[in-house]
């Protein structure tokens, strides 16, 4: 019935005309897809077979009563043969028809044994497919084991896991036809190995970042997995997703192995200053480009590798010189005459010094840390944690060393407040902190009784904080920090218009942007979003769920209360029937729109986001290094251009709110 209803949505909305001349408006040309590629047309005969098989075995799960841990790993199976079917995911008509066929059978079979009592696979040794689902969007997400046959399971055990390349090609149903019958490049009978999808190619980023988190989460639930023996590690593409995940999360491998891949996106691309993109674009480079993020590194071993005349080389050499400015060495292992592969004897050395790693197992209280970001979405790293910037999108640091149980330096760049937890290393009620050169003593009680010492900055100089009241209700922290696109990392609910805008150029917009998103969702990022009316919503919706927005104020009317109440609270957006006004700046209301995202005020620890999805688009999808965020906090859209494979319209103004959550002042481009 939900489903009716948006379709009935975009439908009436697509088909408005213009008042004042009666005559339609024209629709919006489609925007072609890139990932994955159109396959090829199987014949109208396969095609019924399988649906009326889908529609059978999707009929029976849902009527059976199945463990809510295991029932994932058998609707991988009908989903990747759903979304085969539904994006014309078939690249061989007869092998990928097979492929399908076969995925039914695995999920028949899975069922009956779970129907059973008797599932198998949980115990299995060798190559399994098995799925988890996911908080973001309620989908099920596939994930490939390799367990030996002579690995004791009795006792915890070492997680590889390992980062596969990119593959356009690589849906749900070739994905998981691969994992059941290749082990990969790396498959040491040491070690569990785990191969995350990533949510297909989209360089396990954004949702893809998450997965992998969630499959290492859903793994250790399943198996008796050492934590302190978990290691990252990929190849090209996946060489590029272990530099991030590995920069962003070290604090939780014993050792990171990035195998080519690309590091950063303006080198990668070649790109000269003349074709730098707008400024914000160039901030938002930040999230991803590891050297960034480079000192974060030094809390793990790090093994780089790459071919002698591998184009993608340039990444470990570009880290090799991020690490050299920090005054370290990065280990790269180069493969003699090799391209993009590995070099036999290289790929030995390699693994040698992975299982070196792994066997040391990882120090869970360091006396020493280094933390660098640019967002609060990362702003932990092992007992040191930024709890405010100064600025977003800025470099900003902690550096922390015990020196002694009773003292700890700690220098800091772009730091506003911090947090440093209790280890094994000092005693948290006797110590004195040299901070930024400057002698700190906290006083005796506060927080040190529950294991955390707060600082915050104020006049100029640091001081210790009893609790963290010094970040308001109304300041970005840690989750609830921006921009735009970070709200689809969490759970998130899209919701449209109940009914038309008495603008009908909104309405065109909002129509074939929702779709769009939609249909975007699933294809690339491999789930149905949620979605849920305006009367579905209440108070334990906002707790749960990031907010989607879509329409106007007239048109959606929890966008009109959350839109007014942020008025000169949270984002002085307005938008009324006549005008936008976005701090000092107004426009049209006619012909424009604004997407922004911000805290929900009824629900401080959520976002809510109008009118826009994840901000990279069709025309980004062909290299990973240009998925990245593509609009920053707020931006005013003339709706007047039709959206594209780049852009949702003209974007006429675009900027950052301040770590208060207000427009502040913005740049000239550069």
């Amino acid at each position: 019935m939900r489903i009716l209803c948006v379709l009935f949505f975009v439908l009436s909305l697509g088909s408005i005309t213009m008042a004042q001349d009666a005559k339609p408006l024209p629709p919006i040309k489609p925007i072609e897809r890139v990932l994955p590629p159109k396959g090829v047309t199987i014949a109208k005969e396969e095609r019924e077979k399988l649906e009326a098989r889908l529609l059978t075995v999707t009929k029976a799960i849902a009527a059976a009563k199945l463990d809510a841990q295991l029932k994932p790993d058998v609707e991988i199976y009908t989903k990747a043969v759903r979304w085969a079917l539904d994006f014309d995911e078939f690249y061989d008509a007869k092998k990928d028809v097979a492929k399908a066929h076969a995925a039914l059978d695995s999920a028949q079979k899975r069922l009956d044994e779970l129907k059973s009592g008797k599932a198998s696979w949980p115990t299995q040794r060798g190559l399994i497919a098995r799925g988890y689902r996911s908080d973001i969007d309620d989908s099920v997400q596939p994930y490939g084991l390799h367990i030996p046959a002579n690995l004791d399971l009795s006792k915890p055990v070492p997680l590889l896991v390992w980062l596969h390349g990119r593959g356009d090609k690589e849906t749900d149903l070739h994905f998981i036809a691969t994992r059941e019958k290749s082990k990969g490049e790396f498959a040491p009978d040491w070690c569990i190995t785990l191969h995350p999808y990533g949510r297909g190619t989209i360089g396990f980023k954004f949702a893809g970042e998450i997965d992998v988190l969630d499959a290492i989460k859903s793994v250790k639930q399943r198996y008796k997995i050492d934590e302190d023996r978990v290691a990252l590690a990929g190849f090209s593409m996946g060489g590029a997703g272990v530099w991030h995940i590995g920069a962003h999360y070290a604090d939780q491998f014993c050792v990171v192995h990035a195998g080519a891949g690309f590091v950063e996106t303006a080198k990668y691309q070649k790109l000269t200053p003349e074709q730098y993109p707008e400024w914000y674009v160039q901030k938002l480079w930040g999230w991803y480009d590891v050297p960034d993020y480079t000192r974060n590194l030094f809390n793990v071993p790090v093994i780089a590798y790459s071919g002698e005349i591998d184009k993608q080389k340039q990444a470990a050499d570009l880290m090799a010189e991020a690490f050299k400015a920090e005054g370290r060495e990065l280990r790269h292992i180069v493969g003699p005459g090799a391209a993009h592969k590995y070099e036999a004897k290289a790929k030995e050395q390699v693994l040698k010094e992975i299982k070196a790693a792994v066997d040391k197992g990882r120090d869970r209280s360091p006396k020493e840390v280094h933390l660098q970001t640019r967002s609060l979405r990362y702003n932990r790293m092992h007992w040191a944690q930024v709890e405010q910037m100064k600025t977003h999108w800025e470099g900003t640091r902690i550096d922390a060393k015990v020196i002694n149980k009773n003292r700890i330096e700690v220098k800091t760049q772009n730091v506003h407040a911090f947090e440093l937890h209790r280890n094994d290393n000092w005693t948290l009620g006797e110590a004195s902190y040299l901070i930024d050169g400057q002698q700190v003593i906290p006083p005796i009680g506060d927080q040190r009784e529950i294991g955390t010492e707060r600082f915050v900055m104020k006049d100029g100089k640091w001081v210790a904080s009893r609790s963290i009241d010094y970040v308001s209700g109304k300041a970005k922290q840690h989750d609830v920090q921006g921009t735009i696109d970070d709200a689809f990392m969490e759970p998130f609910v899209m919701v449209p218009p109940s009914q038309r805008s008495s603008n009908v150029l909104v309405n065109r917009w909002v129509a074939f942007e929702f779709e769009h998103t939609r249909q975007r969702w699933r294809a690339l990022f491999r789930g149905d979003p949620r979605i849920m009316e305006e009367a579905q919503l209440d108070t334990p919706e906002f707790r749960k769920y990031h907010l989607i927005l879509w329409g106007s104020p007239e048109s959606n009317r929890w966008m009109g209360m959350i839109i007014k109440g942020l008025g000169g609270q949270v984002t002085p957006i307005a938008w009324s029937q006549e005008q936008i006004v976005v701090g000092d700046q107004k426009f049209d209301a006619k012909n424009h729109v604004p997407v922004f995202i911000a805290r929900n005020t009824f629900a401080p620890n959520k976002y809510v986001v109008i009118n826009s999805g994840p901000t990279f688009r069709e025309g980004h999808d062909r290299t990973n290094s240009q998925q990245t965020p593509k609009l920053p906090d707020w931006a005013v859209i003339n709706i007047e251009t039709d959206p594209d494979a780049l852009f949702p319209g003209e974007i006429k103004a675009a900027g950052f709110f301040d770590e208060n959550w207000k427009v502040k002042p913005q740049p000239e481009n550069k």
